[in-house]
């Protein structure tokens, strides 16, 4: 399977071999990265454009930013290169006007770490790569698997609409929620998911305790959530072990955390069972890169437990493997599921595991 996909020609191969102008589409960390990894390739970047809210008289990286239309009349012609992330239907719609009249590719980097998802890297992670297709629970999570992995290598942007489902097929035909739920929410934000679960149980439930380690996000949480029963908001984060991790609050939804002496408590999900005395039925994590520390502290809920899962599995360039290994490792009598949601890029991509 792996093979089969390495046949194709990579985006950053395509950009290296174009004669045409390349023109950068954002401004934001992933647009920083993906320059990086153009200097680090020796490819020549002719511009940097954005949406039509964000072109103001300002410069990125060098370049100043200037609206599409400049580009048509300087150019004629040109690669367009997406460099951020969003879900936003109007954003994407015009992602696709973009695609009728020039060519778009997606150059993919991971939101946390060094390691790019390229050629280099399919090789060498192929036996983990086959590992985890092979243990894939549904044709669909295949499919999806395929299309990922053609998605990251090239570009292109087929592959990542072919395979997107909405949320409430992964909720209505693999996760199953009951009434009597003991809900862990790893990443709560201001409570969208906890509206999310109250959605697929009719508002029943045992519990609800909900983490979010970003101060300002975990008060609007708190209000949010303040007239559930049974619902425990705590300003923590979610690691391996208990200790002080430093979190980076700038960024809202996407604070991520450093180990750093007196920083932010954090716990894991093994010793906030134990201390709660909660028995966690189904487990939802977006924690922001910190997903596989999250599972080596959770071995235990998942082996005597063995809660419904939501993992999010696109922050870093190994998740896609390392996650259901690991989950297999914890407890091999996991069905594991793939569904990858809209998005661009392969953002909102998550492990949904019975």
């Amino acid at each position: 399977m792996v093979n089969d996909v390495l046949k194709l020609k990579s985006s950053w191969e395509k950009l290296k071999s174009t004669s045409l102008p390349i023109v950068l589409y954002g401004t934001g960390n992933g647009a920083d990265k993906v320059i990086d990894e153009l200097e680090r390739l020796g490819i020549k970047l002719s511009g940097v454009t954005a949406s039509d809210g964000f072109v103001r008289t300002r410069s990125f990286r060098g370049f100043e930013v200037k609206p599409l239309n400049s580009f048509e009349k300087e150019y004629g012609d040109f690669i367009v290169i997406i460099g951020f992330g969003t879900n936003r239907d109007e954003v994407i719609d015009n992602i696709k006007s973009i695609r009728e009249r020039h060519r778009v590719l997606v150059p993919c980097v991971p939101v946390y770490g060094g390691e790019i998802f390229n050629r280099e890297f399919m090789e060498k992670h192929e036996n983990e790569l086959e590992a985890v297709y092979s243990m894939l629970a549904d044709e669909k999570s295949k499919e999806v698997f395929v299309d990922f992995l053609k998605f990251e290598l090239t570009g292109e942007l087929d592959y990542l609409f072919n395979s997107e489902t909405d949320k409430s097929e992964a909720f209505r035909n693999i996760l199953k929620l009951g009434k009597n739920e003991n809900y862990l929410d790893l990443g709560a934000y201001r409570g969208d998911t906890v509206d999310e679960f109250l959605k697929y149980t009719d508002g029943k439930y045992a519990s609800i305790t909900a983490l979010e380690p970003n101060k300002k996000s975990f008060e609007k949480l708190k209000a949010h959530t303040l007239h559930l029963k049974n619902c425990n908001a705590l300003n923590l984060g979610i690691y391996s072990t208990d200790c002080s991790l430093g979190f980076d609050n700038d960024f809202g939804r996407g604070s991520s955390a450093v180990i750093f002496e007196g920083g932010q408590a954090v716990t894991s999900v093994d010793l906030l069972s134990a201390e709660l005395n909660i028995a966690f039925s189904y487990i939802k994590a977006d924690v922001e890169g910190c997903e596989y520390e999250m599972l080596i502290g959770a071995e235990n809920t998942l082996k005597s437990c063995k809660p419904k899962l939501n993992i999010a599995a696109y922050h870093r360039s190994a998740d896609i493997f390392a996650l259901p290994l690991m989950i297999k490792k914890a407890n091999s009598d996991y069905r594991i599921f793939l569904r990858h949601h809209r998005y661009i890029p392969c953002w909102d991509l998550n492990l949904y595991c019975i």
